[in-house]
């Protein structure tokens, strides 16, 4: 028996990815959204490349309370469409714009090219196993299945469609 490890062996030695402290996520979206409004959108978004997810502004309309409410999010494209996965820094709980828009899909997105009014959507089916993967192959890798699984519930993958 030399050096070599087993595939089990190596497979038990792969640490799991960690997840910051809740206060830590909470902070870093906090301190993104003042980014964005201190330098009046100049700095906090960024168009998506192949191999690299962008930063848009979404605009929701609280469901309870009628009031706007702002978020950053990463997406990707997909055609004349941009998706993104409702994970709520993977904690258990759906996230507060993912709600939102679904009792108000019409909504608006601001990206580097400028605003976009759009009409969001949870992909399903084959549709929504292409984008996750599409997510998860080189973005996140095989991190994104171990993140996902710590949540009860599925992830949705909302789709964001232009409208007129």
């Amino acid at each position: 028996m030399g050096t070599e490890m087993t595939s089990l062996e190596s497979a038990s030695s792969k640490r799991a990815p960690r997840i910051p402290p809740r206060w830590v996520v909470r902070t870093i979206w906090l301190l993104h959204r003042a980014l964005y409004s201190i330098t009046r959108g100049r700095l906090g978004l960024r168009t998506a490349t192949e191999g690299r997810w962008g930063m848009l502004r979404l605009i929701s309309v609280g469901r309870r309370t009628g009031v706007e409410r702002r978020s950053i999010l990463g997406y990707l494209e997909d055609g004349p469409n941009l998706f993104t996965l409702a994970m709520n820094g993977w904690a258990d709980p759906e996230p507060a714009w993912w709600l939102n828009l679904q009792a108000h899909p019409d909504t608006q997105v601001d990206t580097v090219d400028g605003p976009r009014l759009v009409r969001a959507r949870a992909a399903v089916g084959e549709e929504r196993a292409r984008l996750w993967e599409r997510f998860g192959g080189g973005l996140w890798g095989d991190d994104l299945e171990t993140f996902a699984a710590r949540r009860s519930r599925e992830t949705a993958v909302v789709v964001l469609e232009p409208r007129d």
